[in-house]
């Protein structure tokens, strides 16, 4: 069914209102204005109300930020701190006790640095995004638009994390005398890949999160999993060869060696059969995530 607004009722065809028994200001059709009311629009519509609701994801986004940032006692030291420490800590127990060795002629704290950059990127989308409909309750409840938006916005102070990040790797390789190569301009690339490869997961996650609240306590559990499972404090070249291709399986790896490849230049080799493989597993993850969050996004208002 459809109403055109722009064709006042016949109650309504004179130009003027009056308020009070006094005339007011004459009121000009609303032309403009068109509400639709058919039966699957929603659905249809859907990606295209994804760009019409581009400011709110801008709003949210940068609520978010400043939460994160304002009024905190060490504000963004917090976001420099967190991975010094966990790369001094690695280059101890993998460098300098296991003694693994690093790609080439690269300095042990840059490889692991390099490595935590896509690492720390994908945990903390899994881990804002998970929480974001839970915490944006009473929006979700009362307006409609696209829930997509919520764990996407959520996800923008994870990136800013990351340039802060990565402006502390440039003076740590300006420290040990260690310059990128040409092929650090592929890294905006490899950057998107690493927000899609979090998506996936972070999307089913965070619709699971919705319908059964406990699952915010395993989140915790499968990144500090995934820290040690994934090549983030040694070179992925250690695994053996035979064991490699499978080890790829794990998305992080191609995202991680493809940020490696791309800072530390020729010395660290993509190993491309396994980058491939995460690819598809990348893409694999990406479609079930939005395909179980869009089929169980009705019920988010009813459940949160």
């Amino acid at each position: 069914m459809s109403i055109d607004l722009s064709e006042p009722l016949p109650a309504e065809r004179s130009d003027t209102a009056r308020v009070g028994g006094s005339a007011g200001a004459p009121v000009p059709a609303p032309s403009d204005r068109l509400l639709i009311l058919e039966p699957g629009r929603a659905e249809r519509n859907y990606w295209s109300d994804l760009w019409h609701y581009r400011e709110l994801f801008a709003v949210l986004a940068w609520r978010d930020v400043a939460v994160r940032y304002k009024q905190t006692v060490i504000g963004i030291a917090w976001a420099v701190v967190r991975p010094l420490l966990t790369m001094i800590v690695f280059t101890i127990i993998f460098g300098r006790l296991a003694k693994l060795p690093s790609d080439g002629g690269v300095p042990y704290p840059v490889l692991v640095f390099a490595g935590m950059l896509p690492w720390f990127l994908f945990s903390s989308i899994l881990s804002e995004a998970s929480n974001s409909l839970v915490g944006n309750a009473n929006l979700i409840s009362k307006v409609y638009f696209p829930r997509l938006i919520v764990p996407a916005s959520a996800g923008v102070v994870a990136l800013v994390d990351v340039l802060i990040n990565l402006v502390i790797l440039f003076a740590i390789m300006a420290w040990y005398g260690f310059a990128p190569n040409w092929q650090i301009v592929f890294l905006p690339a490899f950057m998107v890949l690493a927000v899609l490869a979090s998506l996936g997961p972070a999307l089913f996650i965070t619709a699971l999160n919705v319908k059964y609240r406990d699952f915010r306590y395993i989140i915790p559990f499968l990144v500090q999993f995934g820290l040690y499972v994934s090549p983030v404090g040694f070179s992925s070249a250690v695994v053996p060869e035979a064991w490699r291709f499978w080890y790829s399986l794990n998305p992080v790896v191609g995202v991680i060696d493809g940020f490696r490849w791309c800072l530390l230049g020729g010395e660290s080799q993509l190993y491309l059969p396994g980058f491939l493989v995460s690819l598809g597993v990348v893409a694999v993850f990406l479609w079930f995530g939005i395909h179980y969050f869009r089929r169980t996004e009705r019920t988010f208002a009813d459940l949160i």
